[in-house]
Order: structure tokens, then C-alpha cells, then sequence
């Protein structure tokens, strides 16, 4: 593969992200050596320290395996990778190489939504119940600016992912809003159907309020699972 020679202002970045793009394009494949420190130092016209360090970053990410003195192997991001991957990709501009990223992030989303939910009802405090509760009606009051709509309902789902009192269940959620609610960009516009039901909203944060776990559940399913819009020119310009 040829690289291209990067300038010094942030080398270790640019080699660890075309690396990177390389690997997750399939240009490299899995158990495949990398070229060695001095080869790639002189490819990217670099010295070896900012190589080392953009190697020891694709080995964080689950992209290759560094042996002391051997290769360094390119490993399958499908077994070994984890969202680290996804949000570096999406910093870059980039998505990973998968048709259907989209529908299997919004369903991870609606997994992690509607347990937590149900842990929320369960497990929130008082306080906690009255913030949700509060938020949602703030986030009615928004109708039908979508784009606003879209920032107030994640600060209604932080909000319910506090409550429920599941640290991984938080950490992930924070993943998929720092990676665009899919790792790839869905438009507020494509989610119309979930945030206009504003009815709906309010169903889920009064049985969190009341304690009602399996209808929390149930309106948090029902939101978190509406259908798409088709996406719009405008849209796949965003």
C-alpha cells in the first residue's frame, strides 16, 4: 500500500488513522504483518517513535497484536475491536465497512433504552423520578423543532440511564452519542416518528415516576424501536 507522507504537526495521528483505514478496509488482512517500524517511518517519511506510538494505539483498539522482537499481525476487528473503534472513525469522517452499521447501532440503542428504563422505574430515586419527569415536559415544549427535539430527548435518556444505576449501561450510552446516535449520522428529521410522540414520552417518565418498571419498559420499546424515515438529499449531504 502507498502511504502518504504526513506533516509534523500531529504525525502520530495521521499514521495511526491511515493505518487504521487500512486495516479496517481489508487492504490488510487478518494475520497479516504490518511493515516493520523502519519501513513504515521511512513510507510516512516519520521518525520510529511516532510509528511505535500509532502502533500501540491500533494495539488499544484491538487492531493488531505487537510481539517484542516478531511481526506486528493484523488482527479481526469483527472479534477483537470494541465501539473504541466506531468512535475513532467517526472523529475521522469515516464509518466502519458495514451496510447495515445504521439499524444494528439503533438496535443496540433500543436494547440498552429499554432495560434501562426498566431499571430506572426500579431503582431512581425521588429526585431523580422529578429531573425525568421535568425533562420530558421541557422536551414537549420543543415541539415540532426536531433538531432541538433531538437534544433534549438525549438529556431526557441521560437522565434515565443515571437512574437506573447500570455503569455499563451509562458508558455505552455515551458512546453512541459521542459516535452520533449510530455511528454514522441519523438526522433528528429521520427520527420524527419517535420524537414527535411526545404523548409517548410523557407515558414512559410517568411509569418511571410511579414505579411502574414493565410499562417503562413497554413505552420505552415503543419509542426506541418506531420506524425510520427514508433519508432525504438534504440528509446524505449532512
Amino acid at each position: 500500500m502507498a502511504f502518504v507522507p504526513v506533516t509534523r504537526a500531529s504525525v502520530s495521528d495521521l499514521v495511526f488513522g491511515q493505518l487504521r483505514d487500512a486495516i479496517v478496509s481489508g487492504t490488510y488482512r487478518t494475520d497479516d504483518a504490518l511493515p516493520g517500524e523502519r519501513e513504515l517511518a521511512a513510507a510516512f517519511e516519520v521518525n520510529r517513535h511516532a510509528v511505535r506510538e500509532a502502533l500501540r494505539r491500533l494495539q488499544q483498539l484491538g487492531l493488531v497484536r505487537i510481539s517484542q522482537g516478531g511481526a506486528t499481525r493484523v488482527l479481526d476487528w469483527r472479534v477483537h475491536a470494541g465501539l473504541d473503534l466506531a468512535l475513532s472513525l467517526v472523529r475521522s469522517g469515516d464509518v466502519l465497512p458495514v451496510a447495515t452499521l445504521v439499524r444494528d447501532m439503533m438496535d443496540m440503542r433500543a436494547c440498552i433504552g429499554v432495560d434501562a428504563a426498566r431499571l430506572c422505574a426500579r431503582r431512581a430515586d425521588d429526585v431523580a423520578r422529578r429531573r425525568i419527569l421535568r425533562a420530558v415536559e421541557e422536551f414537549a415544549d420543543l415541539a415540532p423543532d426536531l433538531t432541538a427535539m433531538g437534544e433534549a430527548n438525549i438529556a431526557v435518556w441521560r437522565l434515565i440511564l443515571d437512574g437506573c444505576g447500570n455503569t455499563a449501561y451509562l458508558l455505552a450510552f455515551n458512546s453512541l452519542v459521542a459516535g452520533a446516535l449510530a455511528v454514522a449520522e441519523v438526522p433528528p428529521q429521520r427520527r420524527a416518528t419517535e420524537l414527535l410522540d411526545v404523548a409517548g414520552h410523557r407515558r414512559l417518565a410517568s411509569a418511571i415516576a410511579d414505579g411502574r418498571d414493565v410499562e417503562a419498559a413497554e413505552q420505552a420499546r415503543s419509542l426506541l424501536t418506531a420506524a425510520l424515515t427514508a433519508p432525504t438529499r438534504k440528509d446524505s449531504r449532512a
